[in-house]
């Protein structure tokens, strides 16, 4: 069993109480998934102040650290929501899209906050990385949705979106707490750059999966 799905599963069982719980108390996978957005957002948002109120005179550090927290707790909702549709018996497949889309803003929302937190603070460069980031987990998920549209399973790679979470909220949380903005900036460089290259790591798979295809017919 791979470390990613090992950790999952001790996940699973620290949370399955709770999903329980949220389960009889009518609490479905949507209001789940929405909350988890809203939390993203609430962190975009705590980024974008922060930009404002220091406009490049000085890292504001405690809001790297509220940013961080609150990508991270909002991460859980991302494994609750599947966990309540699957013990709860409310899986669906809508509810499987609008649990892909809502991921979907979460991110561009909390990239968003960060890059315009390091233009305000006058770091054009820092700005442009987690751009770079955002583009990449755009496309990692784009590119898996669009190959599954064709038939293709593709859900290889290294920058999964659990491992971008994580990246992105430990990264900002430890910069706020040490006080040292290049924390964040290499955590945010490392999702940009190999974001973009599963992206293409999964095309090229698609590409040989599609040729095994037409090969065979």
């Amino acid at each position: 069993m791979k470390l990613r799905d090992w950790l999952q599963q001790v996940i699973y069982r620290v949370i399955n109480p709770l999903v329980r719980i949220l389960v009889k108390m009518g609490v479905t996978p949507n209001m789940v998934t929405a909350t988890g957005c809203i939390l993203n957002i609430v962190a975009a948002g705590i980024f974008v102040y922060g930009g404002f109120t220091t406009l490049g005179l000085s890292y504001n550090y405690a809001i790297l650290t509220w940013g961080g927290a609150i990508i991270l707790f909002a991460g859980l909702f991302d494994m609750i929501d599947g966990q309540v549709a699957r013990i709860g018996k409310m899986g669906s497949t809508y509810g499987a899209l609008f649990d892909s889309v809502l991921d979907r803003y979460s991110e561009l929302f909390t990239f968003f906050g960060i890059c315009f937190y390091f233009f305000m603070m006058m770091q054009p460069v820092f700005a442009l990385i987690a751009f770079l980031a955002l583009i990449g987990s755009l496309m990692v998920s784009y590119v898996r949705a669009r190959a599954e549209g064709l038939g293709v399973k593709c859900d290889i790679g290294l920058m999964q979106r659990p491992e971008r979470i994580v990246l992105t909220s430990v990264g900002s949380f430890v910069a706020g707490i040490f006080g040292n903005i290049w924390i964040l900036v290499v955590c945010i460089a490392f999702v940009a750059l190999f974001a973009n290259i599963t992206a293409f790591v999964r095309l090229n798979y698609c590409h040989r999966q599609i040729q095994e295809k037409e090969v065979i017919k």
